[in-house]
This record gives C-alpha cells, sequence and structure tokens, in this order.
C-alpha cells in the first residue's frame, strides 16, 4: 500500500478515536421572550464562532434549566434577575448574582442584555393615571396570571406597598387571555409582563412601579464559567450581546413570533442585523 495512503488512514483512525469536540448547547425555558433569546444567542454564537451550536429550548421551568447547566447537559441559558434571586439563590434583591452564580456554581452570570422584564401592571389608555400609587386611590378589578397571584413579588407585594384596592377576587387566568380581558373590559386592570408583545400594539399604558414593589428582572445569560474559561472567544462572543436590547424591542420580537406569527429563526436573524452583528 502506498506509504502516504497508510499514513492519511492513520491519521483518521487517531482522530475518529480521540476527545471529541464539545458542541455548544444552547437552551431556554418554554415561553416566546426565552425561545427568540436563546435563537438569537445561538445564531450569535454561530457566526462569531463558525461552527454549528446545538439548540435545546422550551426547558420547562428555572430549576430544569438550572439543573441542566450543573450537569453539564446545557451550556448556557438567558435568566432574570429576579427569577434567580427568588428561585436558585433565595436571597434577597441586591445580592451580587455574578459572585454568587460563581461560588456555589462556577456559573458566570453575565452583563445584563439591556431587558428588565419584571412585572407590568396595565391599564387601559384614557384614565389619566400614571402610576400605581394613584391607581391605589381606586379599586380595580384586577386579570393577573396563576404565577403572579401565588408570588411574594407579585400580588401580595402591591397589596403591600400600594394597598391596592381590588374588587372581589383576582380574576385568575392563562397569561395569553388577559389581553382579551382587557380589551373586551372584562377586567380594568392586567398583571402583564414588561416585554409583552401585545404592548407593543394595544392601546394600553403600564403604570409605572413609583414605590418599587416589584424587584428588577433584567435578563442576562447564565453560561458555564468552564466553557468561557477553556474557550474565551465564546465570552468575547457573548459580551457583544450586552446592552444591545431594550423593553421596546423585545415587545416587537415578541410581537413578531406570537402576533404576526414569524418563525423564530427569521426573528433573531433579524435583530442580528438590525443590530449589527451581523
Amino acid at each position: 500500500m502506498d506509504r502516504t495512503k497508510i499514513v492519511a488512514g492513520l491519521i483518521l483512525l487517531l482522530t475518529a478515536c480521540g476527545p471529541k469536540t464539545h458542541v455548544i448547547r444552547v437552551s431556554s425555558k418554554d415561553f416566546t421572550e426565552q425561545v427568540v433569546l436563546g435563537e438569537i444567542i445561538a445564531q450569535h454564537l454561530e457566526n462569531r464562532l463558525h461552527e454549528k451550536v446545538a439548540r435545546s429550548f422550551n426547558l420547562s421551568g428555572t430549576l430544569l434549566a438550572q439543573q441542566g447547566l450543573l450537569s453539564r447537559e446545557i451550556d448556557m441559558y438567558p435568566e432574570y434577575s429576579g427569577t434567580a434571586l427568588a428561585m436558585v439563590l433565595k436571597a434577597p434583591v441586591g445580592t451580587d448574582l455574578h459572585a454568587e452564580y460563581a461560588r456555589r456554581f462556577n456559573l458566570a452570570w453575565m452583563p445584563t442584555l439591556g431587558i428588565d422584564n419584571g412585572f407590568a401592571m396595565v391599564v387601559r389608555r384614557g384614565t389619566g393615571l400614571h402610576t400605581l400609587s394613584e391607581a391605589a386611590r381606586m379599586p380595580w378589578t384586577l386579570g393577573v396570571g396563576y404565577e403572579f397571584e401565588q408570588r411574594a413579588d407579585g400580588l401580595a407585594a402591591i397589596k403591600s406597598v400600594y394597598g391596592l384596592q381590588i374588587k372581589g377576587s383576582p380574576k385568575t387566568m392563562a397569561l395569553g387571555l388577559l389581553y382579551q380581558a382587557i380589551g373586551q373590559h372584562q377586567v380594568d386592570m392586567i398583571a402583564a409582563s414588561a416585554t409583552d408583545g401585545m404592548l407593543s400594539k394595544l392601546d394600553l399604558q403600564v403604570l409605572e412601579d413609583d414605590r418599587h414593589a416589584f424587584p428588577p428582572y433584567e435578563v442576562s445569560i447564565v453560561a458555564r464559567e468552564e466553557l468561557l474559561t477553556t474557550r474565551p472567544e465564546v465570552r468575547t462572543a457573548l459580551d457583544e450581546l450586552s446592552g444591545k436590547f431594550t423593553n421596546t424591542k423585545m415587545r416587537e420580537l415578541n410581537y413578531q413570533v406570537d402576533v404576526e406569527h414569524k418563525g423564530v429563526a427569521a426573528v433573531a436573524d433579524g435583530f442580528l442585523k438590525s443590530a449589527a452583528l451581523k
């Protein structure tokens, strides 16, 4: 056999038997904003690293995503500061997320993307109200999601801080029905999320949380520190996404998927182009 062919064959054999290159796996939780952000992260890494990135989207919950990081089944996903404090760290507002994630889990809490998707109390325009303090002077028929009613930083928080007056019991419903309910005058106020896509189109107003009843829900990427240390180019690429978003932009992206029914991949691609990242 030709000597060149023998050498080539040995190289192929050694390559096949050697350690496999780690495929970066980007994950997300199971709602539109998370999937959109996950796809943006994945596409951006592919563009910068020139390699295929695996997707593992629609994980059903924070604790499952956190466990996925710790077990090395996923490498990163977008998370909210308020959720991280309440559900993962079980720590008070003001805790240094970067330091605590590093100390407890050897995970990197990256700089904020620029989104703060906290709870948002929403009313129809024309009330003349601008703040929750003003709204607390009168009673409301309130529509809420199941989670908002149960969480300490949800309904309990606005009752405690503002003494919000509610007619009867809050009307609890699936999040997707809240905007229909306020549009049809079934309720006067809803507990929404600050980056809901419908807020970019409907004639609604978000009341200012002027007494800061709700903690911040800034979005950051959580990633395995081991990956970022061994591959610093990954950290560099992720850092490029920091500060590139606003609540208004995120509402638009969510609206494109939820209402205009555009594909998530196309919406992510459009964002990267508009942000001069592609």
